[in-house]
């Protein structure tokens, strides 16, 4: 210090002040850094459950947190680029222009069931449940936006190529975010994973935060240590125990995991199945009701949520399975957890993916010509994606619904019982863990609803939002009142990166129905701003083709599968 301040002296009045101000700057952005990091999203309450129930449950919340963030911003972008123009543009503040194609009188009929007249309350609650009624004429839904351009003074504002680049922009954002998520647990995994030694000494010589003051925050980052260090003693012993293995105990470990796997695969083709039949049932029954019976209108919303109903069956009854076989397999506990997800995210991804192709299958069905001239079956379906939308909805509303009863009418009165009843069964049944790999299975498996479902509903992601905000709170509750600590502690840096390596399976398997609908599947021809294109896509050639010559090669260049395909694999 002495011999910079000696130096400094031989200093000219601009490089001493651009020294000053480079420190003051520093010192600024320093200040900035510690007060932000205050704003940070339920900060304290995660702290909290860092220290009560390690870090393994903590990265669950924190994971939570991210999704709520991430559906916020993908709500911005639905927003900003398609519900806002539209909205101002039907309300006259600026002009719009709105063009049918002449494809004949039958493909261009579109009648919502908007309500009219004298309405009762469970018509409006039904209305809220399904999606129909009149949310079906709000901006909720695709069919809203039947605006082709507005025109902001002599600028005109492509609509359908907004709506369609929108959707990329947030499906590349989750993309980039989640890679970019991942490649931090990535790191951690490989420092852990290269020396347990290391880890061990890093934990034991550098893992105190000596910023600490507050004898609760001690006393929190203790329990979190303590709880690190006990799941690597847990997965050490385990290692231990597999390394003494003898050949006949292999054996019959390897047998029994074939024979556990197979009757995976037999649940899931199960599944798989009844899920076929339950929607097309439902599709081909939900509009045959008598609208002046209430008992009518309340079995057709029966009707319309069969497929919800067995989807959600499925992935509760699936988890339960799996967890309890999955205990017969011998594998270490962060194993077992990554095995589970990745069971249940085939049963709950697939579950989506065959409801979607039982649905497409139904809209596609052309047979005694029934999808001519429009290109597919127009009679049941004259705007196709406001029902796709419907759909992804009636999961995303119905899904909120059994996580709230679980927690009030099984998780409090279980608690209930074990706090007043002495009863060894109950007291067996009742106090029970707080299963990760379960509850980050509901989330992902909400996102890539919300994934698939914005390019039908737009403000599906507004919804999302909320109702991962209200889960939050919901699940702090459910984790402090009836829960215990976990008797096997999970690690938080492999479950984050673990996490975000199946959310990036879903996000994924999200790009199929999205490119198979824009690119496949002839859009409607009575709603959406796609109506006088014949899929979502034509509306990128039909754009570039309003660009000079010399950039029209160089675009369809880059669009051809010569450079395409290696581009994306690299």
């Amino acid at each position: 210090r002495d011999s910079q301040q000696a130096d400094t002296q031989h200093l000219s009045r601009w490089k001493k002040w651009k020294r000053t101000s480079s420190k003051s700057l520093k010192k600024a952005l320093s200040e900035v850094k510690g007060l932000s990091s205050y704003l940070v999203l339920w900060r304290h309450d995660i702290h909290s459950i860092e220290g009560k129930f390690g870090t393994g449950i903590q990265s669950y919340f924190s994971f939570l947190r991210f999704l709520v963030l991430l559906n916020f911003i993908m709500f911005i972008l639905m927003f900003s680029f398609v519900t806002l123009p539209t909205i101002i543009s039907k309300y006259g503040i600026f002009n719009s222009t709105t063009s049918a194609k002449n494809t004949g009188d039958i493909c261009t009929i579109y009648e919502p069931g908007g309500n009219k007249g004298l309405v009762y309350f469970y018509t409006y609650l039904k209305d809220l449940l399904s999606g129909t009624g009149f949310l079906e004429v709000t901006s909720l839904f695709y069919g809203y936006y039947s605006i082709d351009a507005v025109w902001i003074s002599i600028r005109r504002y492509n609509l359908p190529l907004a709506y369609l680049l929108t959707t990329f922009a947030y499906l590349a954002l989750s993309f980039l975010w989640m890679i970019k998520r991942s490649v931090e647990g990535f790191k951690h995994n490989l420092v852990h994973d290269a020396d347990p030694f290391q880890s061990y000494c890093n934990k034991v010589f550098a893992g105190w935060d000596f910023c600490i003051t507050d004898p609760n925050a001690a006393r929190l980052k203790h329990r979190s240590l303590q709880y690190e260090l006990q799941t690597d003693l847990q997965e050490e012993k385990l290692k231990q125990k597999i390394a003494e293995r003898k050949m006949a105990e292999k054996l019959r470990i390897y047998s029994l995991r074939i024979f556990i796997n197979i009757i995976v695969i037999a649940i899931l083709s199960g599944c798989f199945y009844s899920i076929y039949r339950v929607t097309v049932f439902s599709q081909e029954h939900s509009n045959v009701s008598i609208r002046n019976d209430s008992r009518t209108d309340l079995v057709n919303l029966l009707v319309q949520y069969l497929p919800s109903m067995v989807i959600t069956l499925a992935n509760f009854i699936g988890p339960l399975i799996f967890s309890f076989l999955i205990r017969f397999e011998d594998y270490t506990p962060a194993f077992e957890i990554k095995l589970t997800l990745l069971r249940c995210v085939f049963v709950r991804l697939a579950n989506i993916g065959v409801l979607l192709f039982s649905l497409w299958s139904q809209i596609s069905n052309c047979g005694s010509d029934k999808c001519k001239p429009c290109g597919y079956n127009y009679k049941l379906y004259p705007c196709w994606e406001s029902d796709v939308g419907q759909e992804m909805y009636k999961l995303m509303i119905f899904d909120f619904i059994v996580i709230l009863a679980v927690a009030l009418f099984v998780d409090f009165p279980r608690k209930l019982l074990v706090a007043h009843c002495s009863c060894k069964l109950i007291q067996w049944f009742g106090h029970k863990e707080f299963e990760i790999s379960d509850n980050v299975l509901e989330i992902i498996y909400g996102q890539t609803i919300c994934w698939i479902g914005t390019f039908f509903s737009p403000l599906l992601p507004a919804i999302a939002t909320i109702k991962y905000f209200i889960i939050f709170y919901v699940k702090k509750i459910v984790l402090i009142h009836t829960r215990k600590p976990a008797a096997r502690p999970v690690r938080a840096s492999s479950s984050n990166f673990f996490f975000l390596v199946v959310l990036l399976i879903g996000l994924l398997l999200a790009f199929v129905p999205l490119g198979v609908s824009m690119a496949r599947i002839p859009s409607s021809k009575a709603c959406g701003p796609f109506r006088n294109f014949n899929t979502s896509w034509e509306v990128v050639p039909d754009t570039i083709l309003q660009f000079p010559t010399g950039l029209q090669q160089v675009l369809f260049g880059m669009a051809s599968e010569a450079f395409a395909v290696p581009f994306f694999v690299v």
